[in-house]
C-alpha cells in the first residue's frame, strides 16, 4: 500500500491541531459561559429579584404611608369627631374641612361618611346617602365591619366622574370607641401607574400587581406581562397559563416561565396592606446579554488565535519541509545536489532533451589520489579540498547546468544544449584549473588533479546508460595515467 504524501500528512497534522485547538478553546469558553450563566441565574433568582421586590415594596409602603397618615390624622381629629357628635349641624363646616385637607395635602379627593345619617360628605359638598342595597356602597359597610382600622381599596370615584382611584378608608371612633363613620383620602390610579413606571425604569424589571383571584389590578403605562391590561386574568396571558395551572391562585415565592421561547424569572410577594400580590418579572436574555456577548467575543478571539497559530504552524511546517527536502537532495559538505537530487533534475533534463531534440552531455569527474591526501593530511583536509573543488565546478558552469556530488570524491556534470566539442573544452578548462590551484591547510599547500570522463546522450538512451558510459570513460582516463579527459562515444 503506497504511503501518504508529505503534503497530505502536513494537512492532516494541521487539521488535527485545528481540531484540538478549537475543541480546547470551545470547551473552555462554553464551560466559562455556562458557569457564569448558572451564577447569574442563581443571583437573579435568589438575590436580585427578591431584593428588587423588597425595594419596590418599601417604596410602595413609603408612597402609601403619607396618605395613610393623613387618613389616620383625620380619623382622630377632634374637630371632626366633635362635629359628628354635635349632630352634624352645618354641612359647610365639614365640607370646608375636607377641602382644606385635599388642597393642603394635594390628594385627589377627601371624604367622610357618617354612620348615623349615612351621608357621604366630600370636599365639594354632600355627595349622596350610602345604602346597603347599593353595590357601589359596599365598601363602606365592609369597612364598618372589618377588624383592621383601615384598608386600601381601588374603586371608581363618584365625585370625580368615576375616575379610578386608590382610596385609603379609615374607621372613625368617638371618645368611647364607638364607630361613628369612615374617612380618608384618595390618590388617582394614574399617579400610582407613574410610580410603577418609575420602579420599572429604576430597577429595569417589569412590575405589576395581581389580586388574590389572579387578575391584574395595576400595571405600568405600557401594561403588564406581554402587554396585558388591568382586569385580565393571568391564566389568559401567553406563557403564564402554564404557571397558573400549577398555581391556581398567586403565591409568594420565586418562579420561572417561558413565553415565545424566552425564559422569565418571577418573584411574587404578598402585600397585606393592599391584599394584592406584587409581581417582579425579568427576562433571562436581558440579564445574560452581557455574558453572551463575552462568549461571542471569546469565540472570536479563539478563532483569531487558532487562525494565527495554524498559519504559523503551517508556515513553520512548510519551511522545515523545504529544509528537509533540501537536506534529502543536497550534499551537506559541498552544498551540491546529491545523487537523489541529481536523479530528479537529470530525469527532467533527459526528458527536455528528447522533447526538444537538444544535445545533452555528461562529465564524470574524480579527484586523483584523494585517498592518499586523506591518509597524509586527515579527513578535514580532504573535506576542505572537496569544498574547494565543488566551488570551482560551480563557478565553471551555467545556472541551467546540473552539478552533483556523485559520491566520495566523484562528481558529475550534466550540460544542457551543449555539443561534445563544447563539453570537451569545458572539461579541459576544469582539469587545468584544478591542476593549477591549491589550498592552504595548516600552513601546507595541497594540490590535486582530476580525471574526467565525457559522453553524449544518444537517442532513446536512458539516464542510467548515459551515466554508465561516462563512468567507463572516466575509468579509461584513470587507467591512462590520470589528470586527463577521455571520451566514450558508443
Amino acid at each position: 500500500m503506497p504511503s501518504s504524501s508529505p503534503l497530505s500528512r502536513q494537512w492532516s497534522l494541521i487539521v488535527l491541531l485545528l481540531v484540538l485547538l478549537g475543541s480546547g478553546f470551545l470547551a473552555t469558553s462554553l464551560v466559562s459561559y455556562y458557569a457564569a450563566l448558572d451564577s447569574i441565574r442563581a443571583g437573579i433568582i435568589n438575590t436580585e429579584l427578591p431584593l428588587t421586590s423588597d425595594n419596590v415594596y418599601s417604596e410602595i409602603q413609603k408612597d402609601l404611608v403619607r396618605p395613610i397618615l393623613i387618613s389616620s390624622m383625620m380619623s382622630r381629629d377632634t374637630y371632626m369627631r366633635d362635629w359628628v357628635l354635635g349632630g352634624e349641624q352645618d354641612a359647610k363646616q365639614i365640607t370646608r374641612y375636607l377641602r382644606e385637607v385635599q388642597e393642603h395635602y394635594a390628594t385627589v379627593t377627601s371624604f367622610f361618611v357618617s354612620e348615623k345619617t349615612h351621608t357621604y360628605y366630600q370636599a365639594k359638598g354632600v355627595l349622596k346617602q350610602v345604602k346597603e342595597a347599593e353595590p357601589r356602597d359596599d365598601w363602606y359597610f365592609r369597612v364598618r365591619d372589618m377588624q383592621t382600622p383601615y384598608e386600601i381599596n381601588v374603586d371608581v370615584d363618584l365625585a370625580n366622574d368615576d375616575r379610578m382611584t386608590v382610596f385609603i378608608n379609615y374607621k372613625v371612633f368617638d371618645y368611647e370607641q364607638r364607630f361613628i363613620g369612615a374617612t380618608g383620602v384618595g390618590l388617582t390610579v394614574d399617579s400610582v401607574v407613574k410610580l410603577i413606571d418609575t420602579y420599572q425604569q429604576r430597577y429595569n424589571r417589569s412590575v405589576y400587581f395581581v389580586d388574590t383571584e389572579g387578575r391584574l389590578v395595576l400595571t405600568g403605562a405600557s401594561g403588564g406581562p406581554m402587554g396585558a391590561r388591568v382586569g385580565q386574568a393571568l391564566n389568559a396571558i401567553p406563557g403564564l397559563e402554564a404557571l397558573m395551572v400549577k398555581l391556581p391562585q398567586p403565591q409568594s415565592g420565586n418562579f420561572e416561565y417561558r413565553e415565545q421561547g424566552r425564559e422569565h424569572f418571577l418573584n411574587v410577594r404578598f402585600i397585606p396592606e393592599l391584599n394584592w400580590y406584587l409581581f417582579v418579572d425579568t427576562r433571562e436574555d436581558g440579564a445574560i446579554a452581557g455574558i453572551r456577548k463575552s462568549l461571542y467575543l471569546n469565540l472570536l478571539i479563539c478563532l483569531v488565535v487558532s487562525t494565527i497559530i495554524i498559519t504559523l504552524v503551517s508556515l513553520a511546517l512548510r519551511r522545515y519541509q523545504r529544509r528537509i527536502s533540501a537536506l534529502a537532495t543536497t550534499d551537506l559538505l559541498t552544498e551540491l545536489p546529491n545523487r537523489r537530487g541529481f536523479d530528479m533534475l537529470a530525469s527532467q533534463a533527459v526528458q527536455e532533451a528528447r522533447r526538444n531534440q537538444g544535445t545533452l552531455c555528461a562529465l564524470m569527474l574524480d579527484l586523483d589520489n584523494f585517498k592518499q591526501l586523506n591518509d597524509s593530511h586527515g579527513h578535514m583536509a580532504g573535506d576542505e579540498m572537496l569544498r574547494h573543488f565543488a566551488g570551482q565546478l560551480r563557478n565553471s558552469v551555467r545556472l541551467a547546468d546540473i552539478i552533483c556530488r556523485w559520491g566520495g570524491e566523484e562528481f558529475i556534470l550534466l550540460l544542457k544544449d551543449t555539443t561534445p566539442e563544447q563539453a570537451r573544452e569545458l572539461g579541459e578548462k576544469i582539469r587545468q584549473r584544478t591542476e593549477q590551484s591549491s589550498i592552504n591547510f595548516n600552513g601546507v599547500q595541497l594540490h590535486v588533479t582530476t580525471s574526467i570522463g565525457l559522453t553524449q546522450l544518444h537517442a532513446d538512451e536512458s539516464l542510467e546508460q548515459l551515466i554508465a558510459r561516462a563512468d567507463r570513460a572516466l575509468y579509461r582516463a584513470k587507467q591512462s595515467g590520470r589528470n586527463r579527459l577521455c571520451e566514450e562515444s558508443a
